[in-house]
Parts: C-alpha cells; structure tokens; sequence
C-alpha cells in the first residue's frame, strides 16, 4: 500500500499535466470522420493543437469557439451556434465533440440549452452527432477528460440493447490514452492472432499513427472507429477494457448492452501479458497461438538478460495515473526500486501500488524528493527534460507529450514484444548512465608498447 500524498501548492511549478480539455479532445481524434471543437478562449485550442501537432507529427483536427472578454461576460451561446454551423456547413462531420474549456465553466456555460437553440434553428444538420463534454480544468488531467469524453461518447452513440450474440468474432476494447498508436496496433494483431475482430474505441492506431492516405489531406480526422461501428458494439461477445480510469466508462456500455467485460490495470509484464492472453483464449475457445509462445518464450529470456542492469536500479517515474501504474509494477517487478513517484491526478489505483509514496503533484516534487536520495534514471514526458539535466541522470522519455522525440507516439510498450523492448532500453540507458570502474594497472606491468616507458 503506498501513501498517496496531495502536493499542497497553490500552482504548478514546473507542470507535469496537460488539461482534460486535451485529453477528451484526444478521444475524439481516434473517431472517423470527426471534428472536436473546444468551447473556450483560442489560446487553449492552439495549446492543444501545438500539443498534438508536436507529439503525432501530423495535422491536427481541432477547432474553437473562440471566446474572447466580452463573450465571457455577456455569454457565448452565440458562438457555439455559429461554430457548430460553419463545422457542419464546410466540413460535414459524422461526429462533433463539444468540449467546455476552463474558461467556458467559469462563465457557467449552458451547453444543453445551446445545443437545443442550434437544432432549432439549424435542422438541416440534424444527422451530424454533436457530443458534449464538461472538461474543466480543476478536474483532473488527460486522463479525467478522455475518460469523459468516452463515457459521454457511449452515451450517445451506443443504444441501449438487449443481450444480443449476433458478431461472436467481435471483442470491444475501451483503450485508455496511456496506450501509444504502437500500443494500439500491437492489440490488434494480438486480438486478431485468436481469430478475434477488435472494435477499438477510440482507435488512434488508424487514425494518428502517421500513415499517408490517397486523399492528401483533410479537416477531418481520417481513420479511427465510424460512428456505425460505435452503434454496433452491443453485438460484442466481450468487452475488454485497458486502464483503471476507464471503469465509468465501461459501466456505461455494459449497461446498455449488456455485454460482459473483463478489465486490466496495464499489459506489460509477464503476468499482465498472460492474464490478457489468458482471457483472449477463453473469449475465442482457441488453444494460444505458437507465435504468441514465441513471442512470450522472447520476453522470458529478456528478463534473464536484463535483470543485473534493472535489480536494485533507482527510478523515479512522473506520469498520469494510469500510465504509472503500469510502469512502477513492471519495474518493480524486474527487481528495480522506484524511489520518487509523482502523478498528474489523483485516482484511487495510486494506494495500491507496491511502492511507500506517491505524490500528487508536478516535476518539482519529484525534483525534490530525490535530491539527496541518490538516482540513476527518470522515465517522464518530454517536460522532465530540464529535471533529468539537473539531477544529472537520463531520461527515458514515456507519456504525453513528446515534443522533442520522433516516434514516441508510435513506440510499442505493451505486449509480450513491448516489454521486451522496454527491458531492453530500460537496461541500456541505465548501464550507458553508469560510471564504469577505471582498470587498475600495476607500476610494475610489462610495457604494452615500445614507446611506453617501464617504471
């Protein structure tokens, strides 16, 4: 059990967090033919925008309502009606995600009532789904808000069903944004490696994983899972969700569909792989493939390989919760200790983890807790750059964002094959971070060389 501690400062020093209004921006992006649209002021759209844009290396769908000082104080329901309209007057969306920034709920916003006055007066759009979501910025971090945003995304296009064993092949899978575009792919090709179809929700591995298409380019978000597929994940033969913070999420779908669901905290490690591989076998009836022995046999000799480099190394890990937990229970155990860990969020998984505490904080509190304690790697965004230089250690970039790192969006870390990656850098950085021992060489040694000089 560790001791989960709330930093008690009144703003963050050197920021670990992004806002929820970017992570349930982030869960719309994995939707087809989508357009989130972030009811707040321009500035916090184009952070997310530079955010993402920096992170996945590609264009970005993402618009603004625009809000400016007089909006706020005499109302912006003029500008979510005239946002909405232009959307689906030039770019025809299946789907619109409406997403209150912290600017939006301090005003008070009344989205319903808005949404309701442009379906009154634009009936015309009345097939384009248009999906609100509360996203302040008190409410947590990436996670609270993707996880939001899923949860509003099944209402409100998921109907509610009777038990239904139409499409036995199809599994769900509600994926937490701790899971990269390379994460997501991986999961593919294992579900599928048991003759199972996956329906990913949001897919980010067809949407944001950097692939060109024939049309070139477009306002919409191109790949990702179409709102059709949404409506039919009531004929799933089961539910499989990824990440602790998604279980309101998957109360909601199982309500409405009744569809069972089996639910992991995390996917790398030998026995998370083979709990998941274990429930894959058991949804399809099909013995385990050999390539998946294989690939299970590859990650036992990594951990052989590696465990002199990883046991008793010190770490200390900053990321949101989710994400944290599945790496301080990998690296724990492979025999490391994690001597500083720091969440963006509070969530109830943080008191389970096999570590003594946990704060609930920024960089600087992990800067702090470390100083004097002696440590050889920092695993964080790409904000704990400047920590890392200043404790004189390497950083091992994992999370949101990587703004300084190509391919970190694409990087598998789940997964039989994803973990025995990640020993593996793990092991690298941490021996290429070590200050080796210089020889000794006797006074009295043979001279190696003629031009040496013999004591």
């Amino acid at each position: 059990m560790a001791q989960v501690v709330l930093s008690g400062k009144p703003l963050a020093v050197r920021p670990l967090k992004v806002s929820p209004a970017m992570g349930a921006s982030l869960a719309f992006l994995g939707i087809d033919r989508a357009m989130p649209l972030e009811h707040g002021a321009r500035g916090c759209t184009a952070l997310s925008k530079l955010f993402f844009m920096r992170h996945f290396r590609e264009p970005i769908a993402l618009q603004t309502t625009a809000m400016e000082q007089l909006t706020v104080v005499l109302g912006a329901d003029d500008n979510v009606v005239e946002a909405l309209r232009t959307i689906c007057e030039k770019d025809g969306p299946d789907v619109i995600g409406l997403i209150t920034t912290g600017i939006a709920e301090a005003q008070g916003a009344d989205i319903p009532r808005t949404l309701r006055a442009f379906r009154t007066a634009h009936p015309a759009f009345s097939p384009v789904s248009i999906i609100p979501v509360n996203a302040p910025d008190a409410g947590g971090g990436l996670e609270t808000g993707f996880a939001d945003a899923l949860e509003a995304i099944i209402g409100a296009l998921v109907p509610t069903t009777e038990r239904s064993t139409g499409r036995l092949r199809q599994v769900n899978v509600l994926a937490s944004p701790m899971l990269t575009t390379g994460d997501a792919e991986a999961l593919h090709e294992w579900i599928g490696a048991f003759g199972l179809d996956a329906l990913m929700l949001p897919d980010l591995a067809s949407s944001l994983d950097g692939h060109l298409t024939e049309i070139g380019f477009s306002t919409l978000t191109y790949g990702g899972t179409t709102r059709a597929a949404i409506a039919r994940m009531g004929a799933s033969i089961a539910t499989l969700v990824i990440g602790s913070s998604l279980g309101r999420a998957a109360d909601v779908l199982k309500a409405r569909t009744g569809v069972p669901d089996l639910r992991f905290a995390g996917l790398m490690g030998l026995d998370a792989c083979d709990a998941f591989t274990d429930a894959l076998r058991r949804i399809s009836g099909r013995p385990v493939p050999r390539s998946i022995e294989r690939q299970r046999a590859q990650l036992m000799d990594a951990m052989v390989d590696c465990h002199f480099a990883l046991g008793e190394a010190r770490v200390a890990v900053a990321a949101d919760p989710d994400l944290l937990s599945q790496l301080i229970r990998f690296l724990v155990g492979m025999g490391a200790e994690v001597v500083a860990a720091v969440a963006s969020a509070p969530s109830p998984l943080l008191a389970d983890l096999p570590v003594d505490r946990i704060a609930v904080g920024d960089l600087e509190d992990l800067e702090d807790s470390v100083r004097t304690r002696g440590l050889d790697l920092v695993i964080a965004n790409s904000h704990a750059v400047q920590t890392a230089a200043r404790l004189g250690v390497p950083l091992l970039r994992a999370g949101f964002p990587q703004h300084d790192h190509f391919g970190g969006h694409a990087r598998t870390w789940v997964g039989y094959r994803g973990s025995r990656q990640a020993l593996f850098d793990f092991a690298n950085v941490l021996t290429a971070g070590r200050q080796l021992v210089a020889p000794y060489r006797s006074r009295y040694r043979a001279a190696d060389d003629w031009r040496e000089t013999a004591c």
